[in-house]
C-alpha cells in the first residue's frame, strides 16, 4: 500500500468501467449473490492499492499492501462473502482488517461490522484512510483474532480472512444460533476454505468449499 498522501482520490469512468468487466469475470467464475457483486462494484479497489497498481486493480488478483500483508483476490473476497449469505443488519465479526476492502465489502451491503486487526502498522494505516470513513458500520479493534470481542457478541455471521491453523473455539462461541462462520483451515499457505453452520439448538455443522490461500492467521498482537 502506498502513502496515504498518494493514494488515488478518483474514480473514473475507467475505474468503473474496469469493475464492471470485474463483476462480469465473477460471475463467470460462478458469484451469484447479487448483494455481493453489487458491492463489489460500488467500491473503487484501485483506492486500497499502491498507485503503481492502478490500472492492474480490477484484475482477479492479489497485492501486496502494509506489515507484509496481501489484499486478496477479489473472487476470493467475493466468495467468502456469498458463503456468509449476509442479511441486512446482520451483525458480522470479521478477523483480519487488513486493507480492509473486505470490510467496505461487507459494509456496503447494510451491515453492522466489527473486525480486529493484529498488526498494528497495519491498523493505524487504515485509521488515516480516508474510503473507510465513509462506512460509520465499520468498528475497528486492535487485538487477538482467536479472542474475537466477547463483550460485542454474540454475532450472525463470522469471517476469518486469514488461515487458521483450527477453528478457534472462542470464536464458535460468539456465533449466534443460525449463526453462519466462513474460515480458512489448514497451514503452510494453503487451507479449505470451510462453512461451519451452528443451528437453534447449537449444534455445528461443517462445509469443506475448497483450497484457498491466505497469510496466517496468529495469536497476539503485533506491536511492532
Amino acid at each position: 500500500m502506498a502513502k496515504l498522501q498518494s493514494i488515488p482520490k478518483e474514480d473514473n469512468y475507467l475505474h468503473k468501467g474496469l469493475r464492471k468487466q470485474l463483476v462480469q469475470t465473477l460471475r463467470n467464475k460462478g458469484i451469484k449473490d447479487e448483494k455481493v457483486l453489487t458491492a463489489i462494484d460500488n467500491i473503487p479497489r484501485h483506492f486500497f492499492l499502491d498507485p503503481a497498481f492502478e490500472r492492474l486493480a480490477y484484475e482477479d488478483r492479489a497485492f501486496p499492501i502494509v506489515a507484509s500483508q496481501t489484499i486478496s483476490h477479489p473472487y476470493t473476497v467475493a466468495y467468502q462473502t456469498q458463503l456468509l449469505e449476509i442479511q441486512k443488519y446482520d451483525k458480522v465479526l470479521e478477523i483480519g482488517t487488513g486493507s480492509a476492502y473486505q470490510a467496505c465489502v461487507l459494509a456496503e451491503m447494510g451491515i453492522t461490522l466489527f473486525t480486529i486487526e493484529r498488526q498494528r502498522e497495519l491498523y493505524d494505516y487504515i485509521t488515516d484512510f480516508f474510503f473507510i470513513k465513509k462506512y460509520l458500520n465499520i468498528k475497528r479493534f486492535y487485538g487477538d483474532g482467536f479472542e474475537g470481542l466477547p463483550s460485542f457478541g454474540p454475532f450472525d455471521k463470522i469471517l476469518i480472512t486469514c488461515g487458521a491453523p483450527f477453528i478457534p473455539p472462542k470464536l464458535l462461541q460468539q456465533l449466534k444460533p443460525g449463526g453462519i462462520m466462513v474460515i480458512p483451515i489448514g497451514d503452510d499457505g494453503k487451507q479449505k476454505m470451510t462453512k461451519i453452520t451452528k443451528d437453534k439448538e447449537g449444534k455445528l455443522y461443517k462445509q469443506e468449499m475448497g483450497d484457498f490461500s491466505f497469510v496466517p492467521m496468529l495469536q497476539g498482537k503485533n506491536s511492532v
